[in-house]
């Protein structure tokens, strides 16, 4: 903190007491500050620094000072553990004086009423991001830095919650009225996505059973801060005013910044041994779920069309491309799980997010899309197939019923920033307990669940076979239908292992049946999840599949019947 001590106010003695405020008041909650200001005088604490001498603070003076003096210990100081560390410490007190605006007046005029100080306070979070979303990555396996990097960058956020409004509503308002609106949404963007690349690097890390235990709390932890930091980009993006503005930014979605950082998301991959840890399995699910769900707002927003964005370019479309692999390698992934056996050695549960359910919603919508429509059938179609050759008792079972019995659960993380930063902080001292965060969940009930799921199930296959003269291109004129057919020669079981499936002959008549049942169960959830028009759909698609199966059939006998008189004749030439 050398730098930090230079000068950043043209006072060094009150730079030095910040310096001490900060190091000596950041351990107490705003419960504790509240208890020690009712019984101070002129309001003002009295703490013993590190050395052992007594100093007084004065709150006013400190509330006022601190967002500037940690905006100028952010440009002076260096990018090390020591700044990320102090840093951390000031945006834990500035929290915990925040928390207590609403008891003392004082601190409401400073923090809250005075334009000077919360253009600071907005500032020092814009500043911290930018820095965070440019930091390196190429730390020591036992540094604590990506720790601190992604603690940082969650506090960072959650700290506009207490300078502005816990109301999301109101929070976008103010943050979208910044002249710097732009650099903000780059920055949270691009700070959420280092923290997700950190978070990878440590799933990947090999640990032997003796030293796990402590390595697993480490991961457990950053899984929270980044899915922290996610849920909060999730509630900005709910607010339509937010996602509207955010379709502006050429950076996140004309070339390809939320794709990229979806990207890293769902490509997450967990590592021995902690593919046994719940929570870290369950913590990272969640997070694929979110970016789903971020993904999800883009693309259903009015003024803008998110896909056509993205397909405005050859290289953002090859990666939205590439991030529709991903969701559809995902739906491939949770479709061979069994659900009969689903979670039965998972010991305590966590909830998932919905997972399934939200990477179906995007299915539905990419199919949707003449960008993607080509693409999606050519890459989807076998696993498509592969369902409808299951056998009967198993196709009904997984999607005609009401009584499906995996149910994914939502989760919202009840993100408490003191508890956060003291954890990091007391990790990097090696004297840190365990740190779990609330998880307020929420769930559809079960048949609701059952049913969103097969609706959409049904509009993929719709959107697939749909052809509309004027828009679709002549060669898509049933592409996904004679795709389809081909793929039926092909066996299943590697694309769905694990489950049972009907071989040779009964084979097409089992893929008609399934078909049938799946109209049939489609018609009975008109018009509450699905409308006449994708049942249509449907239909036309089991017609025209079993006739082209059919055709297929005499074709066949009819050449048996040719190759068996021809060979009749030759054995007649023979004979006599």
């Amino acid at each position: 903190m050398k730098h930090a001590r230079e000068e950043p106010f043209g006072n060094a003695e009150r730079v030095i007491d910040l310096i001490s405020a900060v190091n000596e008041l950041h351990g107490f909650s705003s419960q504790e500050l509240n208890k020690i200001l009712r019984d101070s005088e002129n309001f003002s604490i009295h703490c013993y620094n590190k050395k052992g001498s007594s100093i007084k603070v004065d709150v006013e003076k400190l509330a006022r000072f601190l967002p500037l003096h940690l905006i100028a210990v952010l440009i002076s100081s260096g990018r090390d553990e020591e700044s990320f560390r102090y840093l951390l410490r000031g945006i834990r007190l500035l929290h915990s004086l925040l928390d207590l605006t609403s008891r003392h007046i004082k601190l409401e005029q400073i923090l809250l009423d005075d334009v000077k100080v919360s253009e600071q306070l907005l500032d020092l979070v814009f500043y911290l991001l930018i820095v965070l979303g440019h930091y390196r990555q190429d730390y020591h396996d036992s540094s604590p830095m990506r720790m601190l990097h992604s603690t940082l960058v969650a506090c960072s956020l959650y700290l506009l919650t207490g300078c502005i409004s816990s109301q999301w509503q109101d929070l976008v308002q103010v943050v979208l009225a910044h002249p710097k609106i732009d650099i903000f949404m780059d920055a949270t963007f691009g700070a959420v996505h280092v923290s997700i690349m950190f978070l990878q690097i440590k799933l990947s890390e090999q640990h032997s059973d003796v030293c796990l235990h402590p390595h697993e709390q480490v991961v457990n932890f950053i899984c929270q801060q980044c899915e922290a930091s996610l849920q909060f980009l999730q509630s900005l993006c709910q607010q339509k005013v937010f996602r509207e503005r955010l379709l502006r930014n050429k950076e996140l979605c004309a070339k390809g910044g939320v794709l990229f950082l979806a990207q890293s998301i769902l490509k997450l991959s967990i590592m021995p041994p902690f593919v046994e840890s719940s929570t870290v399995v369950t913590s990272v699910s969640r997070l694929k779920a979110k970016v789903l769900s971020i993904l999800l707002h883009l693309c259903e927003a009015e003024s803008i069309s998110y896909l056509d964005e993205v397909a405005s370019s050859p290289e953002s479309l090859d990666l939205a491309k590439s991030v529709s692999l991903e969701v559809f390698d995902l739906l491939r992934t949770a479709l061979i799980k069994d659900p009969k056996h689903f979670g039965s050695c998972m010991g305590r549960t966590y909830p998932t997010g919905l997972l399934q359910l939200n990477a179906m919603r995007l299915a539905d919508i990419f199919s949707d899309d003449s960008n993607f429509r080509s693409y999606i059938t050519m890459c989807f179609t076998e696993v498509l197939s592969a369902i409808f050759s299951l056998s009967h008792r198993d196709f009904l079972f997984i999607w005609c019923s009401s009584e499906f019995p995996t149910r994914e659960e939502d989760a919202t993380v009840e993100y408490d920033l003191f508890a956060a930063a003291g954890w990091a902080l007391d990790t990097v001292s090696s004297s840190a307990t365990k740190v779990e965060f609330s998880l307020i969940q929420s769930s559809m009930p079960q048949a609701s669940y059952a049913h969103n799921r097969t609706s959409l199930f049904v509009k993929v296959i719709a959107n697939l076979h749909c052809f509309i003269p004027n828009i679709c291109e002549e060669q898509e004129r049933n592409l996904f239908l004679n795709k389809f057919l081909g793929c039926l020669r092909m066996d299943p079981s590697k694309v769905l292992p694990g489950f049972s499936f009907t071989s040779g002959p009964q084979k097409a008549s089992t893929v008609c049946r399934n078909l049938r049942s799946l109209l049939s169960h489609a018609e009975s959830l008109t018009p509450i999840f699905l409308n006449e028009e994708d049942v249509t759909l449907l239909r036309i698609f089991f017609q025209q599949l079993e006739s082209s199966i059919n055709s297929a059939e005499i074709e066949g006998d009819q050449v048996q019947v040719k190759h068996f008189n021809l060979t009749l004749i030759s054995f007649i030439f023979l004979f006599f």
